[in-house]
């Protein structure tokens, strides 16, 4: 619980730092956030490993090579939504994950969603719409949109990992930031050169906030279950919009903090009721990786 709790904190700077950039682009950004966060990721499989990385990555198969393009569509969809709308907007998006994650899991995998899980699911849609409504009015439906996306891309890859348990997934996370690396390159190929400080940035957010987030996040979830990893990371969606608001200012509208709340009111009551059923732990598998 304490390093679920710390990867959860520690990520949710993310839209801070995006805020701090000056001058860098969201593909300038995207290109050396995805080139720190392989480097730091590459140095965890090594640790762990070590001479079998290699084989390690290639287990991931046709499953990790897919998981990783979700990955990337989400990455890349992250930034543009972040760069587009307020910060508590992306945030509040990507806390429907849960629930995301259970509709795909009962139309692809046709497991059984409970009365309760329903109940909540609505609610979360209601403060979605909400959101993406208030983007309308203010300008901002294109980041709206793109955090909506990038959601359900986190919630798809959730789904592969719960339908691939057995594989290590840890290695679709390289591909999908060589993926955004890619992209980035073929958009800003001749445009990539940008500030000192920027590249600082970009390295704190992929190499350190992301890249402690996902190994604390695969260490806590061999110990918790899936109602408590999710709880632990309302502390991203929650605190994320707090600390920009408190160092740069920026305030969300009071219909995206309506919608907010519902969403995060919504999967924070299903978690705890989630945790005062359990009987006994399973396999955490719901909640998508941080960004």
């Amino acid at each position: 619980m304490v390093i679920m709790v710390l990867g959860s904190v520690a990520i949710s700077f993310a839209g801070l730092v995006v805020r701090s950039i000056e001058g860098a682009d969201s593909w300038q950004i995207n290109f050396y956030r995805a080139l720190s966060h392989i480097m730091a990721i590459m140095l965890i499989l090594i640790l762990q490993y070590r001479g079998k990385t290699l084989s390690r990555m290639r287990g991931v198969g046709r499953p990790g090579i897919l998981g990783g393009f979700m990955l990337a569509v989400a990455g890349i969809a992250y930034l543009q939504s972040i760069t587009n709308t307020t910060v508590a907007n992306t945030l509040f998006m990507l806390g429907a994950i849960p629930f995301f994650t259970a509709l795909f899991a009962w139309l692809i995998m046709h497991e059984r969603l409970l009365r309760e899980t329903l109940i909540t699911m609505l609610v979360a849609a209601v403060g979605v719409v909400m959101i993406l409504a208030d983007g309308f009015g203010i300008g901002s439906a294109y980041g709206n949109l793109m955090g909506l996306l990038a959601a359900l891309c986190f919630s798809g890859f959730a789904v592969i990992v719960r339908k691939y348990r057995d594989v290590d997934m840890l290695p679709s996370v390289v591909v999908s930031s060589v993926i955004i690396l890619l992209v980035s390159l073929a958009a800003r190929y001749n445009d990539l050169i940008i500030s000192p400080k920027d590249i600082v940035l970009c390295f704190i957010w992929g190499a350190i906030l992301a890249g402690f987030a996902n190994w604390v996040f695969i260490i806590a979830s061999r110990y918790l279950i899936a109602a408590e990893v999710t709880l632990f990371m309302m502390l991203e969606f929650s605190l994320g919009p707090i600390w920009v608001w408190m160092f740069v200012g920026e305030i969300p509208t009071d219909m995206t903090v309506i919608g907010g709340a519902m969403v995060i009111g919504a999967v924070a009551c299903r978690s705890v009721l989630q945790l005062l059923l359990a009987r006994k732990p399973q396999v955490p598998v719901d909640p998508a990786p941080p960004v």
